[in-house]
């Protein structure tokens, strides 16, 4: 038997024919099992995808966070700084010009202060909300602390700015305050 494997010109003995295999009833077993595993991938792949989306999301939602921390973590110590501001504008309106002139040094002190806050809110992208007389109100931007009836003006206009606003970036930290024009009164 060893020469005939090792010699191919030799003919192989014949070999006696195997049991015949039930093979519908292992067709069908098969063809279960077939369907349980495709059910189990389509299972295990919608699993797979939803992880994904979550991981997507939670990277995105990291992302904004970290630019909505980089541009308006500084929202807290701005919104703080403002009263400052406004104690420096003040003070700068209130000397009047006896004043200037004996303390100039002073004034001039609160001035630069002033500026130099200016700068430094400026740079961090806080910028002021500056209402003229006689725009018109905007409820985005302005708070209306009193509402007057002015002649000459129209219902909804500027008639006083009490203090001005200020933008962090797309972000108010605080409207400015005016006082607006209600429907004049007949002249």
């Amino acid at each position: 038997m060893a020469d005939a494997k090792a010699n191919p010109e030799m003919p192989e003995e014949p070999q006696e024919p195997q049991e015949a295999v039930d093979t519908e009833v292992d067709i069908g077993a098969l063809e279960a099992e077939l369907a349980v595993a495709v059910a189990e991938r389509e299972e295990m792949r919608d699993r797979m995808m939803r992880a994904l989306a979550d991981a997507e999301n939670s990277r995105k939602r990291a992302e904004k966070d970290r630019r909505d921390a980089q541009l308006y973590g500084g929202a807290r110590i701005a919104r703080d700084m403002l009263p400052v501001y406004d104690n420096l504008a003040r003070a700068l309106n209130a000397a009047s010009d006896e004043t200037r002139a004996a303390a100039s040094g002073l004034v001039e002190g609160v001035d630069l202060t002033l500026r130099e806050l200016s700068n430094i809110l400026s740079k961090h992208g806080v910028e002021r909300i500056c209402p003229e007389v006689g725009d018109s109100f905007d409820p985005h931007t302005h708070q209306a602390m009193f509402e007057a009836p002015v002649p000459g003006t129209k219902a909804g206009e500027i008639i006083q700015v009490m203090a001005e606003g200020f933008m962090l970036h797309d972000q108010l930290l605080r409207p400015a305050q005016v006082g607006v024009s209600s429907t004049p009164a007949s002249e």
